[in-house]
């Protein structure tokens, strides 16, 4: 369920106030968008939609809605995939959009941050940062339209991770509107701070409902001066995780990506994404996109994945490898990766599983989740893919040749549940950067020892006593 019935009417008109006549949507049309999740799995409703300018205009409408018990979702770029920024269907709550707070505020080259606000759009804090020398190193599929706030507030991960971490370890201060409409500034740049409770904490990765991200400080890093990046095809699971441990070794720990393409997800790219093309003269079950980087402008790391690629051809871990002669090679080596998602879509319905388990357990997660899935669904096409680095697997069956769409994706608790089972007992999570949003909520619960929800109940109640911050997301 969604908010409680409300006990008084929403404060419509105090709340436009706020913001003034550029600040708020109530158009059904033009709210449109703002209430379904892009897959749609979700729709919502909501009577109004605020976008404050300022950090202070965020706690004044946070104040009014705590007195008047007003219920609120946060909402950055609005590309949750679990439903974490869509409004329950009651129309109970008023979406608090942070577009308009989207201001870089600071680069310090010299301390290697960054402070922006919280609607500030991924690309364009990348595109701040490289014009300063230096790399925001959080990289994934849709930046071009996700937004800071909601990257922190769901812990963002994407094909960075390996190097630099997720979002989590990207951020060394916030600025967050509290549950009370008090500001509470954490906006340090510090790399060591041993005055407490880390507070920043408890608000990353919470999906905005512990309180409210207004502004960050990013951790920054040297911009890469040389790129390398090959697809290379190995013969199973147990060579690429042997590959990407000698390319760990041999390269001095600068790889930056491994990425896992079976050959299906890269048929379905090559039929339906257009400027794609076969990279190979053979078929192939299975291909990592691996990438390394360094800031040092010579040829060194050309010769180090050479003889690394050589090595691993000798040791029967390769068997067949393109490295990009240019940027525009690499873009089109990456797009074949980017777009397996999306090339999913033509096929039919498909169930979306994000899960990770320590990398040891790929192989074995792949091959059992594979198995359970084809048995329970005969003709299911599996289509597993993501992060090799990190342990981060999108394991999502396309519905079979010949079944309707419906039928299949009527499945989808059934069959998210056979993948999640395994995943639980390899040690893994079954959500590794997606989030819990709406999706997840009651399934994290299966596999949570009790002391777990007890300790993040705890913490819900504690700071925002109201339920006030997006209702019934990631804990009940």
């Amino acid at each position: 369920m969604g908010a409680k019935e409300h006990r008084q009417p929403l404060p419509i008109e105090r709340l436009k106030a706020v913001v003034g006549a550029a600040g708020w949507i109530d158009d059904p049309e033009m709210m449109a968008p703002h209430l379904a999740e892009w897959r749609g799995n979700f729709r919502g409703a909501s009577s109004l939609l605020l976008k404050p300018a300022s950090t202070a205009e965020v706690a004044e409408i946070v104040r009014i809605c705590a007195e008047t018990d007003t219920k609120i979702v946060p909402q950055g770029g609005n590309t949750s995939l679990v439903g974490g920024s869509i409004p329950w269907e009651d129309g109970d709550e008023v979406i608090v959009n942070l577009a308009r707070l989207n201001r870089v505020r600071a680069i310090d080259p010299a301390n290697d941050t960054m402070t922006v606000e919280a609607g500030c759009v991924l690309a364009t804090a990348q595109q701040a940062a490289a014009a300063a020398g230096r790399l925001l190193a959080l990289r994934i599929a849709s930046e071009g339209s996700c937004q800071i706030g909601g990257n922190i507030a769901s812990n963002a991960g994407g094909t960075n991770v390996l190097r630099y971490g997720n979002a989590r370890d990207l951020v060394l201060g916030l600025e967050v509107v509290l549950p009370d409409g008090r500001i509470w500034n954490g906006l340090r740049g510090l790399r060591k701070d041993n005055t407490g409770y880390d507070l920043k904490q408890l608000f990353i990765g919470s999906e905005g409902t512990l309180g409210i991200i207004t502004a960050a400080v990013l951790k920054l890093f040297p911009l890469p001066a040389c790129v390398e990046t090959a697809l290379v095809a190995v013969p199973d699971l147990s060579a690429a995780l042997k590959l990407l441990g000698l390319a760990k070794e041999r390269s001095g720990g600068q790889v930056t990506a491994c990425e896992l393409l079976p050959r299906i997800g890269l048929d379905f790219v090559l039929r339906h994404v257009p400027g794609t093309r076969e990279p190979f003269a053979e078929r192939h079950a299975w291909q990592i996109l691996i990438e390394l980087t360094s800031s040092c402008a010579d040829d060194v790391l050309r010769g180090q994945l050479e003889d690394l690629l050589a090595e691993a051809y000798e040791r029967d871990l390769v068997r067949d490898a393109v490295i990009a002669e240019s940027g525009l090679q690499a873009q089109q080596l990456w797009l074949l990766r980017e777009a397996m998602s999306e090339a999913q879509g033509p096929e039919g319905g498909s169930i979306k599983c994000d899960i990770a388990v320590p990398l040891s357990a790929v192989p074995a997660f792949v091959e059992e989740a594979s198995e359970a899935v084809c048995a329970a669904c005969p003709g299911a096409r599996i289509v597993a893919f993501g992060h090799l680095g990190d342990g981060n697997i999108h394991f999502n069956p396309s519905q079979p040749v010949g079944m309707a769409k419906a039928e299949f994706l009527a499945r989808w608790e059934e069959i998210t549940a056979l993948v999640h089972d395994i995943a639980h007992r390899l040690g893994g999570s079954i959500s590794a950067e997606h989030g819990v949003g709406r999706l997840k909520r009651e399934e994290i619960k299966r596999y949570k020892q009790p002391v777990e929800i007890d300790l993040m109940t705890a913490v819900k109640r504690a700071l925002d006593p109201q339920n006030i911050f997006n209702p019934g997301k990631v804990i009940a």
